[in-house]
C-alpha cells in the first residue's frame, strides 16, 4: 500500500505539531513547514518526516517549499493551512502593521497554500485550512482576527467549488480556544478576554459558561478531525467549515 503524504504549514508547534505527529502515528509521509525548526518529532526520521524552512506569508516560500514536499514525498494527499496568529486590538489602537501581519500570517497563507498544493495534488486529494470559531462570530477587540478567519471560510467555501471538478475536497476545522503556546502568549496580552491576568482561570470559566461539555478542545481532537477530513470516510464531505467547539456555538 503507498504511502500517504501530508503538508502542513505552522508545523512547529501548537496544533500543527499534534497534527503531524497524529499523521506520523497512522504513517502517513508528512512535510512541516516553518520559519522555526521543528523539533517535536522524535524521531525526526528522513523516511517519514521532513522539516522545510518556509515563511507561508510568502506565495514564492509557499511555491518552493510544495515543490520540495514533493521531492521527498511524492503527491501531496494532503495540505493543512495552518499557520496563523491571534492577536486582539481595539480599534482605536489598529494600525496598518497590525491588519498587514494579521491578513499576511491568517488570510493571505491560506489562499496562497491551496495555490501551491494544486500543482502537487492529484484526484482524491484533500485541502484542510485551520479556521476558527472566530471566523463565524465577531467579539470585541477581534475585529480583525475575526476578518480574516471569516475570509479563510469563505476562501473553503468558494475553493470547494471550484477545485471539486479536479476531485479535491477543501474543508475548514474552526476550533474554539485550544490551549496552545500560542493562544497563551496572545491571552497575556491587556487587550485579550483574560486582560492579560489568570489565563488558566479565564479558560475554566469561559468553557463552564459557554461550552455544552463545560469543557474545552483538545489538539488531539482537532487532529483526529484532520485526519477523518483526510480519509476515505469523508469522502462526501466538502465546502463545510467545522466546528470543534463543545457545543460552545451549537449549529
Amino acid at each position: 500500500m503507498k504511502q500517504l503524504h501530508a503538508v502542513i504549514t505552522g508545523a512547529s508547534q501548537g496544533l500543527g505539531l499534534v497534527i503531524a505527529q497524529r499523521l506520523l502515528g497512522e504513517s502517513w509521509k508528512v512535510s512541516l513547514l516553518s520559519r522555526k525548526k521543528v523539533s517535536g518529532i522524535e524521531p525526526l526520521s528522513k523516511k517519514s518526516a521532513l522539516w522545510i524552512n518556509t515563511d507561508a506569508r510568502l506565495p514564492h516560500s509557499l511555491r518552493r517549499s510544495a515543490k520540495e514536499a514533493a521531492v521527498f514525498g511524492g503527491p501531496i494527499n494532503l495540505w493543512i493551512n495552518n499557520v496563523g496568529i491571534s492577536a486582539w486590538r481595539p480599534l482605536k489602537k489598529i494600525d496598518e502593521n497590525f491588519w498587514n501581519e494579521m491578513v499576511e500570517t491568517n488570510l493571505k497563507s491560506t489562499l496562497f497554500g491551496c495555490q501551491a498544493a494544486l500543482s502537487y495534488m492529484q484526484k482524491g486529494g484533500v485541502i484542510i485550512n485551520i479556521s476558527s470559531l472566530a471566523g463565524k462570530r465577531g467579539s470585541a477587540n477581534n475585529s480583525v482576527y475575526c476578518a480574516t478567519k471569516f475570509g479563510v471560510n469563505g476562501i473553503t467555501q468558494s475553493l470547494a467549488k471550484e477545485l471539486g471538478p479536479m476531485g479535491i475536497r477543501v474543508n475548514a476545522v474552526c476550533p474554539v480556544y485550544v490551549q496552545t503556546p500560542g493562544l497563551k502568549t496572545a491571552l497575556r496580552d491587556k487587550y485579550s478576554p483574560s486582560k492579560g491576568k489568570a489565563i488558566g482561570s479565564y479558560l475554566k470559566k469561559f468553557a463552564d459558561e459557554n461550552s455544552a461539555l463545560h469543557r474545552l478542545p483538545e489538539a488531539e481532537e482537532v487532529a483526529n478531525l484532520c485526519l477523518f477530513l483526510a480519509s476515505p470516510s469523508a469522502s462526501a464531505i466538502t465546502g463545510q467549515c467545522i466546528n470543534v467547539d463543545c457545543g460552545v456555538l451549537p449549529q
